[in-house]
């Protein structure tokens, strides 16, 4: 699996560009600033690293990028901003960067960018041009690539609307925000506005503590999820744990009062706990098997 480095001190730009690299199968390793990129990039010798223009802990997003180079990378290089200027294109171009890329990342271009460009850099960064981002977009972007988008996004939207759901049902309004954010950010990209503008809605409720239940079930007939069988294989999977947590509970409350009656030692009170403990775990393997 390719591998790459994300790095970016805004959470959502980096879920942005993380999300739709793991969409098309990467690996991605994400860093908030220069310290946390050195250590990931030594650790894990990452085949693409995409940056802001701005890193803290660094002078530049292309400095890193050359400080990077001398420690041994062979990575591909990425530069993101917001609007590239000639100069943050011309310091991209030195630290030996592919391209310059307008934030946010355009779906296809960045995916049709790296699938054609991620052999690792074995000559100098001097001998190479920066890639014209716009002559790319025209000339390499074909219809074989968007239909395999879509295709990778139709397989992953049910998984990544689990995770919303699950978010929802755990009364974790920062994991649905999440969730919900990257999953509107990657719609978007890939021309699903119905999906984005629900997703949009369900991270801004739960940036509030509101948990959109109304949303998330529309959500899941954008989706195609039956929420309902979600429901049903979800009281499968726990009536059993919670009948023999019950049942658990009686006897250790039992147990207890055998000790303050006298009719039980706290050792044998703590054999007891042990026993109980002990019938759970075996019930939960048998309902797994």
């Amino acid at each position: 699996m390719l591998t790459a480095l994300v790095i970016d001190a805004s959470p959502a730009a980096r879920r942005q560009v993380t999300g739709l690299l793991e969409l098309s199968g990467w690996g991605v390793h994400e860093a908030a600033d220069a310290e946390d990129a050195r250590w990931l990039s030594t650790a894990t010798h990452p085949d693409l690293v995409v940056t802001a223009a701005t890193v803290p802990g660094a002078e530049s997003g292309a400095a890193l990028l050359r400080e990077l180079r001398r420690a041994g990378s062979t990575a591909r290089f990425l530069v993101v901003t917001v609007e590239p200027t000639a100069t943050e294109r011309a310091a991209a171009l030195a630290a030996g960067a592919l391209a310059c890329l307008a934030a946010p990342v355009d779906a296809h271009l960045l995916l049709d960018l790296v699938r054609r460009r991620t052999t690792p850099v074995t000559e100098p960064a001097a001998a190479r041009d920066m890639v014209d981002v716009e002559d790319l977009h025209d000339a390499d972007l074909d219809a074989d690539l968007v239909e395999r988008l879509q295709g990778m996004y139709d397989a992953a939207l049910p998984t990544r609307f689990s995770a919303i759901d699950r978010g929802v049902r755990a009364g974790d309004p920062r994991a649905v925000a999440s969730a919900a954010h990257t999953l509107a950010g990657t719609s978007g990209q890939l021309g699903h506005p119905e999906v984005a503008s629900v997703c949009q809605a369900i991270a801004s409720d739960a940036r509030r503590g509101i948990m959109a239940h109304a949303l998330v079930s529309r959500l899941a007939g954008l989706a195609g999820v039956d929420r309902r069988a979600a429901d049903r294989r979800d009281a499968v999977r726990t009536t059993p744990d919670r009948r023999v947590a019950r049942a658990d509970r009686r006897a250790s409350m039992a147990s207890a009062a055998d000790v303050l009656s006298g009719r039980m030692d706290l050792g044998g009170l703590l054999h007891a706990a042990d026993a109980a403990a002990g019938r759970l775990a075996a019930r939960r393997r048998d309902i797994a098997a």
